[in-house]
């Protein structure tokens, strides 16, 4: 049963929802942030914080040192360009995992990756973006961690009205940033979704 997690990405929108929700389940959260101010006082005072940088792998290692698993909500902050800062970034998570001895890792990546990049379905826009998530689900296919990769679509900003889940299947084009993080916390303990990917959607959806 996990006691202790570790997120990145926590400033972000789906990061501060699963801070949240993991604070709310009871979890003791530790969190890698470059600007601490970022976060809302309320959060930043009941987690463990290190302050640093995903592409920096001894602040990763700092960050997943005595935790039971790990969530990773990283972002561009809508910035499309091509990047791999998330997948460069992960590459760290995943080898201070293995060399921590933690397994359990849930990943927020984006449901585009259900889809063929050049099918039609990812608008070119998104083609650049849905790339680096390709890299970051490779990573995670060829680490030896108990990974969920959550192929989420648009995630909304509605409340919660609990989230559908299947593995291997694309279910909605939205999914309430709420339920999401609801999800990814509890996706740590949920042995069949291990090593898999999976679609989600909320109940409303």
């Amino acid at each position: 049963m996990t006691k202790t997690v570790a997120i990145f990405g926590s400033t972000g929108t789906t990061g501060q929802c699963v801070t949240e929700t993991a604070l709310r389940k009871g979890y003791k959260v530790q969190v890698l942030v470059r600007e601490p101010g970022r976060l809302p006082d309320n959060l930043r005072t009941q987690i463990g914080l290190v302050q640093g940088d995903i592409l920096s792998y001894a602040d990763v290692l700092a960050t997943v040192k005595d935790v039971d698993a790990v969530i990773v909500a990283l972002g561009t902050r809508n910035d499309l360009k091509p990047t791999t800062d998330l997948s460069e970034g992960l590459k760290n998570i995943i080898q201070a995992m293995e060399a921590s001895k933690v397994e359990p890792i849930s990943v927020c990546l984006s449901a585009f990756l259900f889809f063929d990049i050049d099918s039609g379905r990812v608008p070119d826009k998104m083609k650049d973006i849905t790339a680096e998530h390709q890299r970051m689900y490779d990573l995670l296919k060829a680490s030896s961690l108990k990974y969920v990769a959550v192929f989420s679509p648009h995630i909304a900003d509605e409340p919660a009205t609990g989230y559908l889940v299947e593995n291997e299947k694309y279910i909605s084009r939205k999914v309430s940033k709420y339920d999401l993080a609801e999800f990814m916390v509890d996706s740590l303990d949920l042995t069949l979704h291990h090593r898999t990917f999976v679609g989600i959607a909320s109940k409303s959806a």
